[in-house]
């Protein structure tokens, strides 16, 4: 039992844990930044850059132990929303479409000066589908805090997972 607990208590003792439950690995980074996202979709959400970048910051700073600072950072995120799209998905025996999806794509480039053969710079693509015939008005909130979820995920987990 004292085993145990010299165990649990160590990762403390010893200063910054590298590992958490999520599986990131940050260590010997400490600081990061995350660029504003641009939006350069043909369809443009106002709301999305900043959705995407606060996003990004709040899953760092929740998974991790990085710092977030404004420059000179040893991990970089830099990134652009490339495509926000809605098409039809499948279709009745009537040959009208019973779904549609929301498709979102953001390009992320990341830059990492400590573990340089960790950088990657790849599209992230995530996708809600619903009923045709509902307005997309009524779901695209609910679409899009969906989607990004699932893209903060993903970016996080290629930029610190070691799994």
């Amino acid at each position: 039992m004292i085993a145990v607990a010299v165990f649990l208590l160590l990762p403390c003792a010893c200063g910054r844990v590298t590992f958490n439950m999520s599986g990131a690995s940050v260590a010997p980074a400490k600081t990061c930044q995350v660029n504003y996202v641009e939006n350069r979709a043909e369809i443009v959400n106002p709301r999305l850059s900043l959705l995407i970048t606060e996003g990004l910051k709040d899953k760092i700073q929740a998974n991790s132990s990085l710092l977030l600072v404004n420059s000179n950072a040893d991990v970089l995120f830099e990134g652009e929303i490339s495509s926000y799209n809605v098409q039809p998905q499948s279709v009745t025996a009537a040959g009208m479409a019973a779904k549609d999806r929301l498709t979102v794509t953001v390009k992320i480039k990341f830059t990492n000066e400590v573990k340089p053969e960790n950088s990657f710079d790849k599209s992230f693509s995530r996708f809600y589908e619903y009923t045709t015939g509902t307005a997309f008005t009524s779901i695209e909130n609910t679409a899009v805090d969906d989607i990004l979820e699932q893209l903060m995920d993903d970016i996080f987990n290629a930029a610190f997972s070691t799994w």
